[in-house]
């Protein structure tokens, strides 16, 4: 129950520096993707500073992880034990990265965006789902382990 109410306080907070910073306005994400804009002055730089200060955060805390021997709300780390590039890594960034230039949202911020409650939000986390069920039902794991024990 524990790890629960860490994990959605988590959430909350992280919704919140997304609305905040604006990372959950995709006009605002496809300005700052459109570096063709440069020249034109149509780019808009200001999501590097979110990003940036993101990085300054999360480095000391990545730092501190490493060095303690168990989290402080759960069991075990869950740390990544794989270090290869493969074809499914790279066609899965590339999808990633596709889709957040077309549309302006990632997986966290569109979940975020649901708050607003616009059409255009639900129906790209709706087909974000529908994506991921085909990958799994398809192309993912072929093991019954959820996805955090392997």
């Amino acid at each position: 129950m524990r790890q629960i109410v860490w994990a959605v306080l988590a959430g909350l907070l992280f919704g919140a520096g997304l609305a905040v910073s604006q990372m959950a306005n995709p006009a605002k994400v496809l300005a700052f993707l459109d570096i063709g804009a440069i020249p034109s002055g149509g780019w808009d730089p200001s999501l590097a500073v979110v990003l940036v200060g993101a990085l300054i955060v999360t480095f000391p805390g990545f730092v501190l992880a490493r060095r303690l021997n168990k989290p402080l709300v759960a069991e075990r780390f869950e740390w990544p034990t794989r270090r290869d590039i493969d074809v499914r890594l790279v066609a899965g960034s590339v999808l990633f990265g596709v889709g957040w230039g077309l549309v302006g949202y990632c997986p966290g911020p569109a979940i975020a965006s649901l708050a607003w409650g616009r059409v255009e939000t639900v129906i790209f986390v709706l087909a974000m789902i529908a994506g991921m069920v085909i990958w799994r039902r398809t192309l993912g794991p072929k093991t019954d382990a959820p996805v955090s024990a392997r």
